[in-house]
């Protein structure tokens, strides 16, 4: 425990009856992450525990969930989908000395906290917390309540975050929407589902990318792989991909400072199906038409965003790529005790650089880079090439149509079976051949075999580090695919010296 701190950011609100009280409520389960502290401040009667009734009921997506008041057992434990919640009453506390015997060192790792009667642990609450202070307001209602929302220490930012969501949505005329978070992915942007009026609509979160440490040339690993600092790409190819009649999300409010956007949802239904899940044949062939519709085209460089505002797609240049590969070395080897020493990590970049030539001469195209079932979604009432619904786009690069087609057919989450794989890849070369007569199939599956090796390798890196360094080890299952796909890559003949290298330096990942 840290001593009770100050300051913070804060903003106020009033609760004129119900629907503000749940509005706020979603406002925050929003914002909860594990291991957060939640106080709730208030007289008696003020509101607190109908507050954390309301919140656990969401986050449990159960409003019937018993949820009874923990003034007599102090604490009350609950096992939901995103996380554990602890709730606890210390109203009865004589003192801090007591806070021991309730159990709070016991409670599961990364469990949400919920706390009524902070004050009864003055001195002793962490640093980094939410507290919620709720006051009657009898002289405007018997329901009315004006509540105080504040962060401290590492909280602030997000009570910020809060409060900007909130003039986003009152801007768009979504106050009284109906708010659900969504399960998120391996980057820092969240979504939720919002309901009005009967339709549906989906927020994107995505505050501009703060600035990472420099790794090379005095440049961020972000700045070197290109990846997308704000929503400004994403609102540019959305609106690209729209006017060609690929299934975009439609942007109906935006504001690009903030880095919020208010979205067409296209729904649930998705390409895979079972669990663990397994491709729908007829739905990856479809995804491939897709490809195949985008890559026979002429797509410009430059795109609008909005009246005197242009976005240019960065080219997926040798720097990117190469620095892409070397998440290999940095954090997939160490995590099986190897290493590169420095003559090794230079052998191994000339190697990609030599592979990399021909990727490089390829006429480029615009490549989605995250051309793979989390982002594909299947809408079977529109035509065409549109029944496949695109999501996650906005790191596109220009660069080889062979890095979508590897993406899609050694999807990093999905077993796809190296029958199917071929059949697909076939699939492809065969209706690009259909449009241009001068396709060179051969030429085509040896840059799509370097560049799902390039992918494999990076992917490898890439989950080995948001285990070590974000805390997120579930991405470690995925592995034993990844290095399964990285297998069948190097075994095509013109990456025989890179294959060696791998086979010599980096220890086999048994399954």
């Amino acid at each position: 425990m840290f001593p009770t701190t100050s300051g913070g950011s804060s903003f106020t609100v009033a609760l004129p009856d119900e629907p503000a009280t749940l509005r706020l409520m979603a406002e925050i389960a929003a914002a909860i992450e594990p291991s957060d502290l939640i106080t709730l401040s208030g007289d008696l009667g003020a509101g607190k525990t109908t507050f954390a009734r309301a919140l656990i009921r969401h986050l449990a997506g159960d409003e019937k969930i018993e949820v009874p008041s923990p003034s007599f057992t102090l604490i009350q434990f609950y096992e939901l989908p995103r996380f554990s919640v602890a709730h606890a009453d210390l109203y009865r506390l004589n003192g801090p000395s007591e806070l021991a015997e309730l159990g709070f060192d016991d409670l599961p790792d990364k469990a949400v906290t919920l706390v009524e009667w902070p004050d009864r642990a003055a001195g002793f609450l962490p640093e980094n917390r939410l507290d919620i202070a709720f006051t009657l307001a009898p002289q405007q209602s018997a329901t009315y309540r004006n509540v105080r929302v504040t962060g401290y220490g590492t909280f602030a930012p997000r009570v910020d975050r809060i409060k900007q969501i909130r003039r986003f949505l009152d801007g768009a005329g979504f106050a009284a929407a109906t708010r659900e978070r969504l399960a998120g992915d391996a980057s820092t942007r969240s979504y939720e589902r919002l309901t009005l009026n009967g339709q549906s609509y989906l927020l994107m979160n995505s505050p501009r990318r703060p600035d990472d440490p420099p790794v090379k040339n005095r440049k961020p690993y972000s700045a070197i792989a290109h990846l997308a600092e704000d929503v400004t790409p994403f609102i540019a190819i959305a609106k690209a991909l729209r006017q060609r009649g690929f299934s975009a999300p439609n942007i109906f409010e935006a504001d690009r400072e903030a880095g919020l956007l208010l979205i067409e949802d296209l729904g649930n239904e998705v390409v895979v199906e079972g669990m663990p899940p397994k491709p729908i044949e007829a739905r990856y062939e479809a995804a491939v038409e897709t490809l195949v519709a985008l890559h026979r085209q002429t797509l410009p460089e430059t795109l609008p965003v909005e009246p005197g505002v242009d976005y240019s797609l960065p080219h997926y240049d040798i720097e990117a790529l190469l620095i892409e590969v070397e998440l290999l070395i940095d954090w997939y080897m160490p995590r099986l005790n190897a290493s590169a020493s420095k003559d090794k990590r230079e052998i191994y970049l000339a190697l990609w650089r030599d592979a990399l030539s021909p990727v490089l001469t390829d006429k480029p195209t615009w490549v989605l880079r995250d051309y793979h079932s989390p982002n594909l979604l299947w809408l079977p009432a529109r035509p065409a090439y549109a029944k496949i619904g695109l999501i996650d786009f906005q790191d596109a690069v220009l660069g080889s149509a062979a890095y979508d087609v590897a993406s899609l057919l050694q999807d990093a989450r999905v077993d796809v079976p190296e029958m199917l794989e071929i059949a697909l890849l076939s699939r492809y070369t065969k209706a690009r051949r259909e449009n241009d007569p001068g396709f060179d199939a051969p030429a085509f599956a040896r840059l799509y075999a370097t560049l799902a090796a390039q992918r494999a390798s990076k992917i490898l890196g890439i989950f080995a580090r948001l285990d070590r360094r974000d805390g997120k080890p579930q991405y470690l299952r995925h592995m034993p695919r990844v290095w399964g796909y990285l297998q069948r890559s190097l075994a095509h003949p013109a990456l025989s010296t890179l294959r060696a290298w791998y086979h010599a330096h980096v220890p086999d990942l048994k399954a």
